[in-house]
């Protein structure tokens, strides 16, 4: 109902201000209808669902479906495209049947059809000869076509687009020639070389696998890297625990330090020792070899009953307890912040309510692989959509929690040839295992998330993106990341399918500070884990000042410094241009008469959960 636009009488408006006061107390209250039974019917639809997440694997059928309908409906009402993909169909025959014309007299014809980046099916010697590279680009040639097949399908929905698009290519890669015996010639010189013992391998490998899983048994050869042995051996001490973290104060290893300590913030849907695997390749002994005082949060492993764990709690009992222990164990020192994934989103969260507290106990943030604005997340949002979330939800309402496989299963489909086929065929065709590497196993020693936080997560941030809205409310006041003023080191990684580097850039558009942003090669475990003298590693590197202009993702990587190696000697060089220039004796290890005595040896107690 409209309203004039004359003056409001004072008796007018208070009774208009009690009557808005009367309905909103009104719609307030419940409805007759919606007491302890509409709960329990609510209840019989999630345990329906719960349930049948078990057949899918934690995929909503009923995503799937709108999805490929929306497809179907609109191609078959788009004429137009339809003889578009006819017309691409008798392309691609001619493109195949010419190029088997030319490689029938010369064997080293030029192909047809290109592989995408990163797809390495096809790269072996055996795959340059006849009839195999034929075979290799039929497939890659249907490939192309069904990319086509599911793409600017006219007034199909963005997001189903992607859906239909990823499906079609899982369910296509399932019948790669690479993954069909008789048509590998990897394989088949294999079995060649054997007698067909590789088979027998094969089985033996798969046999052994299905045992471990059953009994819910870690992969083969991971116990060649036990934690605070092998991987996560940085000497150190625990010297603070709650219910959700154990801070972990790692030992001098110089005589003098920066007088500015590291706290660093990884996921907690990871292990914290991502970051300390083998010595060589170590981020946490490398910034302590280099006189640098590190604190790391090693997170707990929850169960069903911390179901009710919120993102709030991680942030109160995880970084500002953190924060405290650290400040009392080196007081009047500023900290240097470092959150991996996550941990970086929380922690830019934290940053922004702590700036607008006034709370000024930040040197600088370094931010890893870490999204602040979620509007495109990457493949990722594949499995993140209205009747997903519900389905999600269900399944963590009926558990307490997301378990590791779950977990481990959406991110295996985001790259399949690399993390499932490649290694089926190796160790149950070829009859070869793997072998098995410290960054492997660490993937093989998954955690769990808490059903309220993991849902609030999703909602908030995927869903919502509240954060880059400046709509994420943290003790009752929105936290905006442009209050953040101290100098910030954001690393995006190439290849990264979880945290895409042009999503991890925006945080240029987010914040009022300088911003030194370094694109390195690898993907989001692999671009971070980049220690010096790994071979093939390279970054480029650029600050953005304060009163700079903005630039797309686009352009700053054409302006942006290109450097072979690892980023970590830059990035160590930032942290000491932002310290103060003289170097202290080392702290003392924990801080007994504040409340913070040395407790367990490093790694602790929580890491080992499973």
């Amino acid at each position: 109902m409209k309203t004039c636009d004359g003056p409001v009488l004072a008796a007018d408006r208070t009774t208009k201000a009690g009557l808005a006061s009367s309905i909103a107390a009104q719609s307030a209250l419940p409805c007759e209808d919606e007491g302890s039974g509409s709960e329990a019917f609510r209840a019989i639809d999630r345990m329906r669902e719960a349930l049948s997440a078990m057949a899918t694997g934690g995929l909503s059928p009923a995503a799937l479906t709108l999805a490929f309908f929306d497809w179907s409906i609109h191609l078959a009402s788009a004429p137009g495209k339809r003889m578009e993909l006819a017309d691409k169909a008798g392309q691609n025959w001619g493109l195949l049947l010419t190029y088997m014309a030319a490689a029938a007299t010369r064997p080293d014809a030029p192909p047809c059809s290109q592989a995408l980046p990163g797809d390495n099916r096809f790269r072996a010697e055996g795959w340059q000869k006849q009839p195999y590279t034929v075979w290799a680009q039929a497939f890659l040639l249907c490939q192309q076509w069904w990319q086509n097949a599911t793409r600017h399908v006219p007034g199909m929905t963005p997001h189903h687009e992607d859906v239909v698009s990823f499906t079609a290519r899982q369910w296509l890669d399932v019948f790669s020639p690479s993954n069909i015996p008789f048509a590998n010639p990897e394989v088949i010189h294999r079995a060649m070389e054997t007698g067909g013992a590789n088979f027998t391998h094969g089985f033996r490998n798969w046999f052994e696998d299905v045992g471990r899983l059953a009994m819910r048994q870690p992969p083969v050869g991971t116990e060649a890297f036990r934690v605070g042995c092998d991987v996560a051996a940085t000497p150190g001490k625990v010297v603070y625990r709650n219910h959700l973290i154990e801070l972990i104060q790692y030992a001098p290893a110089t005589e003098d330090v920066i007088a500015e300590p590291i706290l660093i913030v990884p996921a907690w849907i990871m292990k914290y020792y991502i970051l300390d695997l083998s010595p060589h390749n170590s981020l946490i002994r490398y910034l302590v070899a280099r006189g640098h005082t590190v604190f790391c949060i090693s997170w707990r492993n929850p169960t069903a009953k911390d179901r009710d764990l919120t993102l709030d709690d991680y942030r109160r009992l995880g970084i500002l307890a953190a924060l405290d222990a650290v400040s009392a164990i080196v007081p009047e020192r500023k900290i240097h912040a470092t959150g991996y994934c996550l941990g970086g989103t929380l922690l830019a969260i934290a940053a922004a309510a702590m700036a607008r507290s006034e709370d000024q106990r930040f040197a600088s943030i370094t931010l890893f692989a870490a999204q602040t604005d979620f509007c495109e997340p990457g493949e990722l949002a594949l499995f993140i959509d209205h009747s997903q979330l519900h389905f999600l939800d269900s399944m963590m309402w009926h558990s307490g929690c997301l378990s590791a496989d779950q977990m481990a299963g959406a991110f295996q489909m985001l790259r399949t040839n690399d993390l499932v086929w490649s290694r089926l065929v190796h160790d149950y065709l070829i009859g070869k295992r793997m072998p098995m590497t410290d960054l492997m196993a660490w993937n093989a020693d998954p955690t769990h998330m808490p059903y309220r936080m993991h849902a609030e997560y999703l909602q908030r941030l995927y869903l919502d993106n509240e954060l880059a809205a400046g709509r994420f409310i943290v003790d009752g006041r929105p936290a905006h990341l442009q209050n953040i003023c101290v100098p910030m080191f954001v690393v995006g990684t190439e290849r990264d399918h979880v945290a895409p580097w042009q999503s991890v850039y925006k945080i240029h558009y987010l914040t009022d500070t300088d911003v030194t942003f370094v694109l390195t090669s690898g993907g989001h475990n692999a671009g971070i884990v980049s220690e010096p003298d790994h071979p093939g590693r390279g970054f480029r590197i650029a600050l953005t000042r304060e009163s700079d202009s903005s630039v797309s993702a686009d352009e700053w990587a054409a302006a942006a410094i290109s450097k072979d190696g690892s980023w970590w000697p830059d990035w160590v060089a930032w942290l000491a241009g932002h310290s103060a220039p003289e170097r202290v004796a080392p702290p003392d290890i924990g801080a007994p008469r504040k409340g913070y005595p040395p407790m367990d040896d490093a790694p602790g107690t929580y890491v080992l959960q499973r």
